[in-house]
C-alpha cells in the first residue's frame, strides 16, 4: 500500500479519528462494567483523580505524561495510545481508499466498533449488544444508501452472518452440553455479514478461526492455556473484519480465485 501523501484532509482526519479513538477508550473501560460514558470526569483507575483536560489530549498527553499518572505516577496502559493511534489510521486509510464518500463514513465507523467490541471481547468476553446491533444497523443503512455493499448483499450477509454460528452454537451445546461461543459472536458476526456481505463475511469468519487456532495452539505450546482454554473469538473477528475491509479489491479477489482453484472438482 503507497505511503499516506501528508495533507492538510488527512491530517485533520486523523486528528479527528484519535479523538474518537479517546472516547473509545472510555466505552471499552467503562461499557462492561456498566458505567455511565459521560459522567463523572475520567479519572486514574489507580488512585481515583480526575483527569485534567490538559492530560486527555490524545495521543500526546500519553507521550508527555511518560505513560504515568501525574498525581500517582501509576502506569498507564499503552491500549490508550494504541487505540487512540488506530483510530486515526483507519480513518485516514478509509479516506485515501475510498475518498470522501459513504463507504468510506461506512468502513470507518464500523472499523471503530470492531476496535471497541475486540478489546471488550478480549477483556470481558463479551460483545455487547449497545454496540453490535448499530453494528447491524450501520450495515444495512449504509448498503440502502449505497455504501461498501448492495442492499442484497448485506441482507444476505446479515442471514448468513447470524446463521453459521447459530447453527454451531446450539448444535455444540447438543453434543457437549455446554456452550462453545456465546450469542454475541452471533450478533457480531451478523454485523459483520451486513457490512461486507455473504460472501466476505464467511472469508472473515475463516480468518478469523485460522488465527484463533494459531493463537489457541500457541497457548498450549507455551504452557499458557489446554484445549479447554475459552477463547475470545470476537477479538479475532473484529481483527479479522477490520483487516478483510481494509486489503486491496485485487488481494480479496485473488484470495477468493486461489479458493476456487484449490477446491476439488
Amino acid at each position: 500500500m503507497a505511503v499516506l501523501p501528508l495533507d492538510l484532509l488527512s491530517v485533520y482526519v486523523f486528528v479527528v479519528g484519535a479523538v474518537v479513538g479517546s472516547f473509545l477508550n472510555v466505552v471499552i473501560h467503562r461499557l462492561p462494567r456498566r458505567q455511565s460514558l459521560v459522567t463523572p470526569r475520567s479519572a486514574c483507575p489507580l488512585c481515583g483523580a480526575s483527569i485534567r483536560w490538559y492530560d486527555n489530549v490524545p495521543l500526546l498527553s500519553w507521550l508527555v505524561l511518560r505513560a504515568r499518572c501525574r498525581d500517582c505516577h501509576g502506569p498507564i496502559s499503552v491500549r490508550y495510545l494504541l487505540v487512540e493511534a488506530a483510530s486515526g489510521v483507519v480513518a485516514v486509510l478509509a479516506l485515501q481508499r475510498w475518498g470522501l464518500s459513504l463507504a468510506a463514513g461506512e468502513v470507518t465507523a464500523f472499523a471503530w466498533m470492531s476496535i471497541a467490541l475486540g478489546l471488550i471481547d478480549l477483556e470481558h468476553q463479551i460483545l455487547p449488544d449497545v454496540l453490535t446491533y448499530p453494528a447491524m444497523l450501520l450495515g444495512l443503512l449504509a448498503s440502502w444508501l449505497g455504501g461498501f455493499t448492495s442492499l442484497g448483499q448485506s441482507l444476505a450477509g446479515l442471514a448468513v452472518g447470524a446463521a453459521i454460528p447459530a447453527i454451531v452454537l446450539l448444535l455444540y451445546r447438543w453434543l457437549r452440553g455446554e456452550e462453545g461461543m456465546g450469542w454475541g459472536d452471533v450478533k457480531y458476526l451478523g454485523a459483520i455479514g451486513a457490512v461486507v456481505g455473504a460472501r466476505d463475511c464467511l472469508w472473515v469468519l475463516i480468518l478469523a478461526a485460522v488465527v484463533g487456532a494459531v493463537v489457541g495452539g500457541l497457548l498450549v505450546v507455551v504452557g499458557r492455556g489446554t484445549m479447554k482454554t475459552a477463547l475470545p473469538f470476537g477479538t479475532f473477528l473484529a481483527a479479522a473484519a477490520v483487516v478483510w475491509l481494509y486489503l486491496p479489491s485485487a488481494w480479496r479477489t485473488a484470495v477468493t480465485g486461489l479458493a476456487r482453484l484449490s477446491a476439488p472438482s
